[in-house]
């Protein structure tokens, strides 16, 4: 039935359509896109966590997307993976400059993709959502999706041609790792700025906790024994604590805890926490992380530069649903 070819409805809601519009083709059409509409508007609150996430590659271009919905049974149906694909190929054709773009790009069918995937929650019932949509154009582009109906995808982009076996090793890195930045230098300054913060905070509680901890030793108290005040209640009941211990490791807490917290040497704490910075910042950017499928400890950077020194790394996107 072409009807049904055209929109992706179902036999009975296309010939429901046909006898709504009296046999008039294109009104049945219409009559079908409405009714995506309102399915789609009574789903609006409802949750996306599942999909499926396409990468294409064309030339110097790589763009990566997802379309989501409700449940896992869904998005592992045919029709839902046409669509996908469908979707991630005419962004690849296109290549918008963002997701606003790819909304409003054509389909083969005439639909644009917004329409598309509202046509997919009329016919499935299921709240559907273009969820994300990337480009990276760069000289040498590649792509990486985990697994068939993949939950999880990346793309680099390099400033030069690669070998195969780097490039592939360097996406699967940036799928797996999820650096935040490819290096130190491009860590956005909020997350430097909230990674400090914590690891000042880390360290104060830390010093403090180390002064109360080495108070209660002093006093013959396990500091295990009064770490909170459920433990405190628990051991005593059981006997491990005396009420005239738990009264002092309470007064230790407070007066040593408030002492320490009060002439902490700023100077010291700034240090630790620039190391727990450094940290990681080496643990979580692209290029100073250990490359996974290296034999040894080597970085991505070694690894990159063992090919060429010259060879960088330009542009990461990462999605996944499960994050």
């Amino acid at each position: 039935m072409k009807l049904r070819k055209m929109t992706s409805a179902g036999m009975m809601d296309c010939k429901k359509a046909l006898e709504e519009a009296n046999g008039d083709f294109d009104k049945a059409v219409g009559i079908i896109r409405e009714k995506g509409k309102l399915v789609a508007a009574k789903r609006a609150d409802r949750e996306t966590s599942e999909g499926a996430v396409k990468a294409r590659v064309a030339g110097n271009k790589a763009i990566l997307v997802c379309l989501g919905c409700e449940t896992d049974f869904v998005s592992r149906n045919s029709d839902f993976q046409n669509l996908a694909n469908a979707i991630a190929d005419v962004a690849i054709a296109n290549c918008p400059a963002d997701i606003e773009g790819l909304k409003a790009c054509k389909m083969a069918d005439g639909y644009t993709v917004a329409e598309a995937v509202e046509a997919q929650t009329g016919k499935t019932g299921e709240k559907h959502v273009l969820a994300y949509y990337a480009l990276v154009e760069a000289p040498f582009v590649v792509e990486y999706i985990h697994t068939l109906n993949g939950k999880l995808g990346a793309l680099v982009g390099f400033n030069k041609e690669v070998p195969a076996e780097l490039a592939k090793g360097i996406v699967m890195q940036v799928a797996s790792m999820n650096p935040v930045a490819i290096s130190p230098a491009d860590c956005p300054a909020e997350v430097l700025e909230n990674e400090k913060k914590v690891a000042i905070e880390k360290t104060k509680e830390e010093q403090v906790q180390k002064a109360v901890d080495a108070a209660l030793k002093k006093a013959g108290i396990n500091p295990a024994h009064v770490d909170s005040e459920d433990h405190i209640e628990s051991n005593m009941s059981k006997g491990w604590i005396t009420p005239e211990q738990a009264a002092q490791a309470r007064e230790i807490i407070k007066t040593v805890g408030a002492e320490k917290a009060a002439n902490l040497p700023a100077q010291m704490i700034e240090n630790i926490a620039n190391g727990r910075v450094q940290k990681f910042l080496k643990e979580n950017t692209l290029m100073e992380q250990e490359y996974q499928m290296a034999d040894d400890k080597s970085t991505v950077a070694q690894a990159l530069a063992a090919f060429d020194k010259d060879a960088k790394v330009v542009a990461t996107k990462r999605f996944s649903l499960n994050d």
